[in-house]
This record gives structure tokens, sequence and C-alpha cells, in this order.
């Protein structure tokens, strides 16, 4: 599930897994995949499967260099190219990447009548619902950070203003000190 998990991205607010992703899980080139797909298109509407553009091509292959080189830091060695390309080496240039979403995936189980491609859906929509609760977690967390921020900017102006009446104290300001003698006011 974890090796599924790292092949899931997020690209225009959905979670998704690439076809050439899938293609490598279920053990099948990519355009059968895609051939099956196209064969069963009314099967996959847009928010099951959708079509990247080429700058969200380019945004990935970006995101996924800067994941190796940082990889690289931590002393795990990789080829810099089949990181930045995957398993799209054997793309033909001219078809962009289809994305789909958890419930193309279950979709597909339909689509590809085989024993793994069963048994892979089933590992991917467990990581999918894994990655959803990680999500629900973090955001139970971001609220409960949020608060402790909140009380702490508060807790800041509290302490600025106490510093601020302090160093009044310190350094009270000169009394006004009466001249010697009589002067006349006219």
């Amino acid at each position: 599930v974890e090796g599924i998990e790292r092949r899931i991205y997020l690209i225009r607010g959905q979670k998704v897994i690439l076809d050439s992703d899938i293609a490598v899980l279920y053990q099948v080139p990519t355009k059968r995949l895609n051939e099956a797909v196209k064969r069963n298109l009314g099967r996959f509407p847009e928010d099951f499967m959708f079509q990247l553009t080429a700058e969200e091509v380019k945004e990935l292959m970006r995101s996924q260099i800067a994941t190796s080189k940082s990889l690289s830091d931590q002393g795990v060695t990789m080829n810099r190219s089949q990181i930045a390309t995957g398993s799209q080496r054997h793309r033909d240039p001219r078809f962009l990447p289809l994305a789909f979403t958890e419930h193309g995936v279950m979709m597909l189980s339909s689509v590809l009548n085989s024993e793994r491609a069963i048994q892979v859906n089933i590992h991917i929509v467990r990581a999918f619902v894994r990655i959803r609760e990680l999500l629900a977690g973090n955001k139970e967390l971001a609220a409960r950070v949020e608060k402790l921020e909140a009380g702490q900017q508060e807790q800041k102006s509290i302490i600025a203003l106490l510093a601020a009446e302090i160093d009044g104290m310190k350094n009270p300001p000169a009394p006004k000190r009466r001249g010697i003698g009589f002067t006349a006011k006219f």
C-alpha cells in the first residue's frame, strides 16, 4: 500500500493515480490499459478520470525531480532520469497521461476483468482510504495548532503591553523642577 501511496498525486484538487502507474501495477502496457478505457468511455465521467494538460505534466515532472534530489540528499541512490520520467519513458509524447480518481480506479476493475486487476484495485482503494484518513487527522491537528496560535497571539499582545508598562516604570519622566528664586510674571 505504501508503494501505491507514492504514486497518488494531488492534481486539480483531487487525489489521482496516473494511467502509467496503474498499468505498471496491473502489469499491462499503458497503451492496452488506455484502449480498454476508450472502449468503455461511458463508464469514466470527468470526476472519475481526466486527461492532464502539458503544463500539469511538466509540473509533475518538476516535482518528481525535486523529490529525487531530496532523496539523494538522504543517501538514497536513484537514477534521476527514471525518477523524472517514471514509467513515462515509453509513452508516445503526443498522448498526455490520464489521471484516475478513486472512483475511476474502482471502475477500472469492471473494465479490466482479471484476477490481478481486482487484487490491485483493492490495494489502490485501501491506499486512497489511508491517505484520506491521514488528511482528516491532519485537518484536526491543523485546527488545534491554529487555536493554539490564536491564543499565543493574544498572549503576545498582553506581554507586549506589560513590557511597555514596565519600560515606562523603569524610566519615569523627570519631574519638572522649579527654579530657585522669584520669577515675576507679566
